[in-house]
C-alpha cells in the first residue's frame, strides 16, 4: 500500500530533538520530504542523517522561530529546495515549571509566547499560500494545558491556550480553502523539554520534574501524530486522562482542577 506521505513536503519546527525528531523519522520512514527547522544546526544535521539513513529525503533550514523574517526565510527556502509544501507542523515550543508568584522577571512569559504562540502564527502566515496551492494540512502541537490549566504551567498554559484559539479561528476561515487544521495535545512525552523547562529564576530545570519512565515515548507520540495526520483529524488527543477530562470539565469543572493539581504533585 502507497504511503500517504510519499513524496509530501513536510515543514517541521522544533525537528532537532524530542516529538519533532521523531516524527521527522517517522514519516522520513513513509517517503515524506522532511525540511528539518530548529535553532541547532548541528542537531539538525544529525536528525537528517538518521532520517536519511532510512532512505528518506530531510533538508535542514536553522530557525529560530520566535524570530518573523526566519521564519519567512524557512518558507522560502522550502519553496526554493522543493517548489511547493503538502504540511506544516508547528511543534517547537518552551515549557515553564514553577508557580506564578515565584517570579520576579516575567519577560520570559513573553518569551514563552513569542515561542510557542507567535512562532507558529509566523511560520502559518507565510506558508499558507502554498499550503493553499497544494490543499494541504497545518498542524499545530498543543498539549492537555492547551485545554485546561495546569499548576505550575501558567504561562505555557497561557501560550498553547492562545494556539488552540488562533487555530479554531483559522480553521474556519479557510474552511472552503481545501487546508485543514490538526490540533495535537500529547499528555507528557519523555522528551527533553522539562529539563529545559524554565523554573522561578527563569533559567532551565536541568532535571525534570516528572517520572520521566511513565511518559508516552516520543515515537509513539509521532506514530500516534503520523495516524491522525494522514486522515487530517480536527484533533489528536493522546491520552485516556486527556480525552475523559475534556468531558469532566463541561460537568465538573473543580473536579479537573484536582486532577491537575495531582498530577503535578505525583509529576506523571
Amino acid at each position: 500500500m502507497k504511503s500517504s506521505y510519499k513524496d509530501k513536503v513536510v515543514i517541521i519546527t522544533g525537528a532537532s530533538s524530542g516529538i519533532g525528531r521523531a516524527l521527522a523519522i517517522e514519516l522520513a520512514g513513509q517517503g515524506a520530504k522532511i525540511v528539518l527547522a530548529a535553532r541547532n544546526k548541528e542537531a539538525l544535521t544529525a536528525v537528517a542523517a538518521e532520517c536519511q539513513s532510512i532512505g528518506g529525503e530531510a533538508f535542514v533550514v536553522p530557525t529560530d522561530i520566535s524570530e518573523k523574517a526566519q521564519c519567512e526565510h524557512l518558507i522560502e527556502n522550502t519553496i526554493e529546495e522543493f517548489g511547493y509544501i503538502d504540511i506544516l507542523v508547528n511543534n517547537a515550543g518552551i515549557s515553564m515549571w514553577a508557580y506564578f508568584g515565584e517570579f520576579d522577571d516575567l519577560d520570559w512569559f513573553e518569551k514563552m509566547m513569542k515561542v510557542n504562540y507567535m512562532g507558529a502564527v509566523y511560520c502559518t502566515k507565510f506558508a499558507l499560500p502554498y499550503l493553499k496551492n497544494s490543499a494541504g494540512l497545518i498542524v499545530a502541537v498543543s498539549s492537555l494545558a492547551g485545554k485546561t490549566g495546569v499548576p505550575t504551567r501558567s504561562g505555557y498554559a497561557a501560550s498553547k491556550h492562545a494556539l488552540v484559539g488562533f487555530f479554531d479561528s483559522l480553521r474556519i476561515e479557510i474552511a472552503d480553502s481545501g487546508v485543514d487544521v490538526t490540533l495535537v495535545y500529547p499528555g507528557f512525552v519523555a522528551t527533553e523539554i522539562r529539563k529545559r523547562a524554565l523554573g522561578w529564576e527563569g533559567k532551565p530545570l536541568e532535571q525534570s520534574p516528572i517520572q520521566e519512565g511513565k511518559a508516552m515515548s516520543p515515537e509513539e507520540c509521532a506514530r500516534s501524530m503520523a495516524k491522525g495526520m494522514a486522515k487530517r483529524k480536527r484533533e489528536i488527543v493522546m491520552t485516556l486522562r486527556g480525552k475523559l477530562g475534556q468531558w469532566i470539565k463541561l460537568i465538573a469543572p473543580g473536579l479537573v482542577d484536582k486532577i491537575a493539581r495531582k498530577a503535578i504533585k505525583k509529576g506523571k
